[in-house]
């Protein structure tokens, strides 16, 4: 069971009505973590719950989360999953404002996200490095603690009446309360007001898996080009991988614009095969998932050779799905019945029947002799504990007396 930690703390508007939550991931030891794919892991445990019915437990069903953002997770798709109307973009102080940022922050907000800015010090300075942002920024929560009074009264004087918002930030005591009310700012944070709450959702065992396999299910479905473009996007560094395949392929001498251009011309049935590929070598956290992989394609291959010319595409998958159980932690029947793939494929994979039985099992029975073979020859450079744990999980019962 994976648990992901959130701490949330309430944002009041200036009727003391709650607006908001800010959300900050933390990591096992309950630090900050922020939403960077320098926890690239995590970051797709946190996309599988908070894209889910999870968020409506933490939020409600119609407060806003704002969500820290950097440098990297603006370029690298992992926002691109979340719903522009839950989600308020709260870019931090520190952030490296280079022009491909600027252009990602401008992009976001296009498509219809708010935008806030993190912790603003109401320094020269501050308003010097944010000036280019000033006509995308929805909310600027700007830090009392860290703002000269000066500062504050010079970007309230700027602000104030116009489309952006300002927002007290780090409101301590009930005297802060007081003090900030009278300035007239639209919306208040602090441990005064709310002190933090640490929540914990359950994640998905396997987020990242589920996700190719529900694209998977749709591309069988026959759903909009849309609904992929979508679905392929909720997994980091998915987008990116497929790209590269595709400019990698010769067939195609074209300039890519969007991923709605590759999966058109790329086409579902290839698209299908890439995504399983996708599944075993870079999902999969089984150290010998290559070797699996290498055998996965071989049976794949070879099943769909014997298969008559209507079902050579169905037994292709088929001889792929036949090994996934080896690279998830999961039961293959939940898995199987998840993604409602075809009968001839889920009766092969679940029960070994079917019109690919007997294909499979003569794939099995070549794979067997080649690593008994190779086996024996290596018998003497294999570990005791390895025999018995081999021996174990077949099923094959040792005889205690005779070790």
């Amino acid at each position: 069971m994976n648990i992901i930690n959130i701490s949330k703390q309430k944002i009041f508007d200036n009727k003391n009505q709650l607006f908001a939550y800010e959300l900050v991931f933390k990591d096992s030891s309950l630090e900050p973590t922020g939403f960077s794919t320098k926890i690239r892991a995590t970051s797709q445990l946190i996309i599988s719950s908070i894209t889910s019915n999870e968020l409506d437990k933490l939020l409600g069903s119609k407060v806003l989360a704002f969500v820290n953002v950097d440098e990297e997770s603006l370029q690298k798709g992992i926002l691109d999953v979340l719903d522009k109307d839950r989600f308020v973009l709260n870019i931090l102080e520190d952030i490296d404002l280079n022009e491909k940022v600027i252009a990602k922050i401008i992009q976001y907000k296009k498509r219809g996200f708010m935008l806030s800015l993190e912790h603003f010090d109401s320094s020269a300075e501050m308003i010097k490095k944010f000036n280019r942002l000033f006509n995308y920024i929805d909310i600027i929560k700007m830090d009392v603690v860290l703002s000269l009074h000066e500062n504050l009264e010079k970007v309230m004087e700027k602000f104030k009446g116009t489309r952006i918002k300002l927002l007290a930030q780090n409101i301590e005591t009930k005297e802060d309360y007081q003090k900030y009310s009278k300035m007239g700012f639209d919306y208040y944070q602090g441990y005064y007001l709310d002190k933090p709450e640490i929540i914990e959702i359950i994640g998905s065992k396997e987020p990242a898996q589920f996700i190719i396999l529900q694209l998977i299910k749709i591309i069988k479905d026959n759903n909009s080009t849309e609904q992929l473009e979508f679905f392929i996007k909720k997994q980091p560094d998915l987008s990116y991988k497929l790209v590269q395949f595709f400019n990698n392929s010769k067939k195609f001498n074209v300039k890519i614009e969007s991923l709605m251009q590759v999966i058109t011309l790329m086409g579902r049935d290839k698209l299908l095969r890439w995504l399983l590929l996708y599944l075993y070598s870079e999902v999969s956290k089984n150290p010998a998932s290559k070797t699996i992989l290498a055998l996965a394609l071989r049976r794949a291959e070879k099943m769909e050779a014997e298969a008559d010319r209507a079902n050579k595409d169905k037994a292709y998958l088929a001889g792929m799905f036949s090994m996934l159980g080896s690279i998830f932690e999961t039961d293959i029947r939940e898995l199987m019945n998840h993604i409602q793939m075809d009968k001839d494929i889920t009766s092969l994979v679940l029960e070994r029947k079917g019109i690919f039985a007997p294909s499979l099992i003569k794939a099995e029975k070549e794979e067997k002799e080649y690593l008994r073979q190779i086996m024996l020859e290596n018998f003497d450079k294999l570990h005791t504990t390895d025999l018995i744990y081999t021996l174990e999980y077949g099923g094959v019962e040792v005889d205690k007396s005779k070790l």
